[in-house]
């Protein structure tokens, strides 16, 4: 298994991490901290000398800065970025030909490590391509990522694709992790779920979820 990063949601997925060589889905609203599971799950690869890919949207700087928003301090471990700014690779994506080139080249050249990738670009390929072409370059990147001892995590924002768009990356990826805010009044709650994990029995129903600087903290959700 590819712990999380966070011993919480480690132990709340019920298998010490994610399930070798999957890709996981993290879905949610904006500003839940979906981002935050992919800083976690990359600072705990690059701890244990695995190696670590981060594809984003974003400039490195900004990846760095937020991060250390949620207690996550790079140092001099950082990943390999495939970035908009800042990185080893350049990041278009109006070009998934080049991309999916780039991701599968950097692999090749490190197959004799533990891989961890980040994707954390889904929402944005969502909105600059049709969502059939983006299901079948996933599908195609998701064949070549499990030929290696590794595990993708990738982060899609809820509410700005169609619902069938969202099953469609759902059925697509192993595993799913859901966000969610539950309003009641004044009150909001922010919530999460394993709406399902390979190999794993997972356990039905929300959990509440707070960050720290030390990581994630996990509780039962009382309504």
């Amino acid at each position: 298994m590819a712990s999380t990063g966070l011993s919480s949601l480690d132990q709340l997925i019920g298998s010490e991490g994610y399930p070798e060589r999957s890709a996981v889905l993290i879905v949610g609203a904006p500003g839940l901290g979906k981002e935050a599971l992919s800083y976690w799950f990359t600072h705990s690869g690059l701890i244990q000398q695995e190696f670590c890919l981060y594809v984003t949207k974003r400039s490195t700087r900004e990846i760095l800065k937020d991060a250390k928003a949620f207690g996550v301090d790079f140092g001099s471990k950082v990943p390999f970025w495939i970035a908009r700014d800042g990185g080893q690779l350049k990041c278009d994506l109006k070009d998934l030909t080049s991309l999916s080139f780039n991701i599968k080249d950097v692999l090749k050249k490190n197959t004799n490590r533990r891989i961890r990738i980040v994707i954390d670009a889904l929402s944005a390929l969502l909105m600059l391509n049709a969502s059939e072409t983006i299901y079948n370059f996933l599908n195609n990147l998701f064949d070549e990522v499990k030929k290696y001892d590794a595990v993708l995590v990738s982060t899609i924002e809820d509410g700005m694709h169609p619902p069938q768009t969202i099953v469609a990356m759902q059925e697509l990826f192993d595993g799913v992790v859901e966000f969610r805010l539950y309003e009641e009044g004044l009150r909001v709650t922010p919530l999460l779920r394993i709406r399902k994990m390979l190999g794993v029995q997972t356990q039905p129903g929300y959990y509440n979820f707070t960050f720290s600087s030390s990581g994630m903290q996990v509780s039962a959700y009382a309504k």
